[in-house]
C-alpha cells in the first residue's frame, strides 16, 4: 500500500509509476485506490491496462475488500493500493486497512524542501500505529544526488528493519523532481487521463525515473518478501432483478465520475449498460433507465447548453415517466442555472426547478448512508457547489462522521438527484430500485 502524510505528496504519482514500469517489464499488476476517489484510478488503469477497485472498510466492508483483493490476486503478479489523504487521516483511514489486512506500507514522502527532518517524519509514519505493517519509504521530489545522500542518511534502521536485497533498512529510493512527468490538477483532484493527450509519455517518463531507484530494481524475489495471504472468496450472487432492462450512462469529460464496482453490480443485475455523450450532443439512446454520474460540467457549460438533442430526449424520457438517477455533477445541469465561479450565470435545461452556484472553495465531503425503504445505500459527499430550489427533499442521507453535513435527495416524478455519489454494492436491492419504473 502507498501512503504518505499527507495529500499531495505523490502517492498517484508513485502508484502509477510503479504500475507502468512493472506493466511494460510484463507483469501482470492491478491497482486499487483507498477511499471513494474518482480520479486516481483514471491514471492507474491507463498504467496497469486494468479496471480500477476502490476499497474503504466503511463503504466496502472487509469481506467485500478482501474478496476483491483475493480476485485480483488470483490473475496478478502484483497488486498495488494508493491509500488516501494522510496514513492516519480519516475513520476508517488507511493505516485501519493495512493492519486489519496485513498489508505492508510504502511511504512516499515530498522531500524537495527537507533533509535531516525526512528521517524524523520517516520514524513518526513507522512506529505511531503499532503493529503496523512497514515495507519501507521512497523519498519524492528530490532535488539531487546529494540531497538523496542527506535524505537516506536521514533514515535510521531500527529493531523492526529488514535488509531487503542490500537496501539500507526502510530506504527503497529517491524519485527525482521534474516537469516531465507532473500529473495535473484541477479543484475536486487530478485531471482525468483521457484528457491529456501526452498522458502515456507522461507515465513512461514517470516509470523511467522509479527504474532508478532501488524500488524500481526490485526483482521477484525482492517483492514477494511482503507477500498477503488471501483465503479464497464466495462471490455474491445477485437477484437479477433488472433483467431485461437497459440502462443508459452518460460518460464523458463532464459526466465522468463513475466507479468500476458501481458498473459491475449493475450488470450484476442483469441491466444492459449503454453509454452517451452529452458534451457531444448524443441523444439518450433507447433504454428503460438514465444514470448520470458526477463530473464536471462547471467546465463544459457551453456545450452543454448547445446540446439541444440530449436535453431534448432526456425530457422526453422523464416525461414518459421513465427512470433517471443524477449525483452531483450529474444533477447539476438539471437545474434552471449554473452560476459559474466568476459570476455568470449560464441557464441550464430546466427539468428540476432551483439554481447551482460554484463556491469558492469545498462546500462537503465526507461519507454518507441513504435509509432508503429498500435499506441502507452507502457512498459519499465532495462537492465545491451549492443547490437552491423549491423542491422539498425526498429524504436526507446521514452523515458517516460527526464533522459531515446531511445531504438533499431530490425527487420530482420519475427523477431523483442528490450530491450523494452512491455505492450500489453496498446495497443492490436499493440500487436496483433506482433504475425500475416504480423508483425510491
Amino acid at each position: 500500500m502507498v501512503v504518505a502524510p499527507a495529500s499531495g505528496q505523490g502517492k498517484t504519482t508513485v502508484t502509477a509509476a510503479l504500475a507502468r514500469l512493472l506493466t511494460r517489464s510484463g507483469q501482470r499488476v492491478r491497482v486499487f485506490k483507498c477511499g471513494p476517489d474518482f480520479l486516481d484510478p483514471h491514471w492507474h488503469q491507463l498504467a496497469s491496462g486494468h479496471p480500477v477497485h476502490n476499497l474503504d472498510l466503511w463503504l466496502n466492508g472487509e469481506g467485500d475488500i478482501r474478496a476483491r483483493l483475493h480476485d485480483a490476486a488470483a490473475n496478478s503478479d502484483l497488486i498495488l493500493i494508493e491509500g488516501v489523504m494522510g496514513l492516519f487521516d480519516g475513520e476508517p483511514c488507511a493505516a485501519d486497512l493495512a493492519v486489519k489486512l496485513g498489508i505492508p506500507v510504502l511511504a512516499v514522502i515530498d522531500a524537495g524542501a527537507m533533509a535531516g527532518t525526512f528521517g524524523a517524519l520517516v520514524h513518526g509514519l513507522r512506529n505511531y500505529r503499532p503493529g503496523l505493517p512497514w515495507a519501507g519509504v521512497l523519498a519524492n521530489r528530490v532535488v539531487s544526488e546529494g540531497h538523496e545522500t542527506m535524505l537516506q542518511a536521514s533514515v535510521r534502521s531500527d529493531e523492526r528493519g529488514a535488509d531487503l536485497a542490500g537496501i539500507d533498512a526502510g530506504w527503497l529510493g529517491g524519485l527525482r523532481r521534474s516537469a516531465d512527468f507532473a500529473l495535473p490538477e484541477r479543484h475536486l483532484g487530478l485531471t482525468i487521463a483521457s484528457e491529456l493527450r501526452d498522458a502515456v509519455a507522461r507515465l513512461d517518463a514517470l516509470a523511467d525515473a522509479m527504474a532508478a531507484t532501488s524500488l524500481g530494481r526490485l526483482d521477484a524475489e525482492g517483492w514477494q518478501r511482503w507477500a498477503v495471504p488471501f483465503e479464497a472468496s464466495t462471490p455474491q450472487r445477485l437477484a437479477p432483478r433488472l433483467q431485461g432492462r437497459t440502462v443508459a450512462v452518460a460518460r464523458d469529460a463532464a459526466f465522468c465520475f463513475t466507479y468500476q464496482a458501481n458498473l459491475d453490480t449493475l450488470r450484476a443485475l442483469g441491466a444492459e449498460l449503454v453509454f452517451f455523450s452529452p458534451l457531444t450532443d448524443q441523444p439518450v439512446p433507447a433504454c428503460n433507465a438514465v444514470w448520470l454520474p458526477g463530473g464536471y460540467p462547471e467546465l463544459h457549460t457551453e456545450a452543454l447548453v448547445r446540446g439541444t438533442q440530449c436535453r431534448a430526449s432526456l425530457a422526453a424520457h422523464i416525461a414518459a415517466g421513465q427512470p433517471v438517477w443524477a449525483e452531483c455533477g450529474g444533477m447539476m445541469p438539471l437545474f434552471d442555472g449554473l452560476t459559474l465561479a466568476d459570476g455568470t450565470r449560464v441557464p441550464m435545461w430546466s427539468l428540476l426547478p432551483g439554481e447551482v452556484a460554484m463556491q469558492p472553495q469545498l462546500v462537503a465531503l465526507g461519507p454518507q448512508s441513504w435509509n432508503t425503504p429498500r435499506g441502507e445505500l452507502r457512498g459519499h459527499t465532495f462537492h465545491f457547489s451549492l443547490t437552491t430550489s423549491p423542491m422539498a427533499a425526498l429524504a436526507q442521507t446521514v452523515p458517516g462522521s460527526k464533522f459531515g453535513r446531511s445531504e438533499a435527495v431530490y425527487g420530482q416524478g420519475p427523477v431523483r438527484a442528490s450530491y450523494f455519489h452512491a455505492w450500489f454494492p453496498s446495497n443492490p436491492e436499493a440500487t436496483a430500485q433506482l433504475f425500475l419504473s416504480e423508483a425510491i
